[in-house]
This record gives C-alpha cells, structure tokens and sequence, in this order.
C-alpha cells in the first residue's frame, strides 16, 4: 500500500482550495458548481473527491482553520518573549487577508451560509473563540509586564480588537478600492495608542 506524504497531500488540498476560493467569492456555494471547482483546479472528479468529501467540504475548509494556519501563528503568539509585540504581529496575521477581495467575498459569503447552517456557524465560532482566547491571553501577559494599560478589562478588550478586525474584512468587501493594508497598519498604531502601551 502507498504511503502518503503529509505535505504532498496538504499542498495539493491547499491548491484546490485557492482555486475555489474565488468561485465561492463571487457566486457562493450555490453558485458555484463541483465541475467549476475541478476545471480551475484541474483535477479529475475522482481527485477532487479524494481529496474533499464535498463542494461544501471545500468551503468549510476556506473559513476554517482546518490547515492549522492560524493554530500555529497563535500557539507561536502564545509563547513569544514579548506579548506586546506578539499581539500586534497576531493582529496584522488575523486582519492581513483583508486585503484580498476573495478572502473579504468569502467571509461575507461565509457569515450568509451560517445564518442557514448550524454546523458551520458552529465552526466558525469555535475559530473566533480560539482567537479571542489567544487575544485575552496577550492583552493579559502584556498587562502584567507592565507594557500595556488597557481601559477594559483583558477579554473586553481583547473583543474590540476582534470587531476592529471584523469591520475591515466588511469595509474590504463593501468599499471599492478599500485600501486595507494602509488600515491594517493604522489598526497597529491605533492599538498602541488606545492600549496605552510602553517601553519600560
């Protein structure tokens, strides 16, 4: 029996994903047919579903974290020296995808779907709470360092820095010609003067 190759097989569901991306973007699950997902990742019907048990499967796996992309940002997040400088990095890695019109499409179109699918509003709240739980955790530790002075309470504000997030994928999929890396960057300046944060 042939072995498979972790990487091999990750980069290859990677590549089907990306290809559906902005199908699903632009025409949504509905809109977007399993032949259509197969034509832009040129792959067989066979291949497709080797690899993703359904259309649907593909679209969870775009809102989710289910490559362990964003796990493996917050676990290094978690861990790093200075929880000041981790939570900044943390924001700019959760709002950067902003940026791209597919990703903003996909997470307005992702927010429609859960309103009629309990399992993948399930799944997308479990995402949020890991990242709010690793937001609290920094705003916490950075506190307690003495490198921050937060109005609110740590999970208070680590829940504005979540909707501050949240507003620029909607400004990004509303607004054209929406410059979100130029408001990423002010996100972080606007961190750092709302949190109050030092130097000693």
């Amino acid at each position: 029996m042939r072995k498979v190759d972790p990487a091999r097989y990750r980069a290859k569901r990677r590549s089907i994903m990306d290809a559906a991306a902005p199908l699903f973007a632009t025409h949504g699950p509905d809109g977007t047919s399993t032949a259509a997902i197969r034509r832009a990742a040129g792959v067989s019907s066979g291949a497709l579903f080797h690899y993703f048990p359904s259309k649907r499967a593909v679209f969870v796996a775009l809102l989710t974290d289910e490559e362990g992309d964003n796990a493996d940002r917050i676990t290094a997040a978690r861990t790093h020296e200075d929880p000041w400088q981790a939570l900044l990095d943390l924001v700019e890695h959760l709002a950067a995808p902003a940026g791209s019109p597919v990703a903003a499409g996909l997470v307005m179109e992702g927010l429609r779907q859960a309103q009629r699918d309990p399992e993948l509003a399930e799944a997308l709240e479990t995402d949020s709470d890991t990242e709010l739980e690793a937001l609290t955790h920094l705003v916490t530790r950075a506190a307690r360092e003495h490198r921050t002075e937060p109005v609110l309470g740590p999970r208070a504000t680590a829940g504005w820095i979540q909707t501050l997030i949240g507003a620029l994928f909607l400004r990004a999929a509303t607004e054209p010609g929406f410059d979100a890396a130029a408001h990423v960057r002010d996100l972080r300046a606007l961190l750092s003067r709302l949190l109050g944060c030092t130097t000693g």
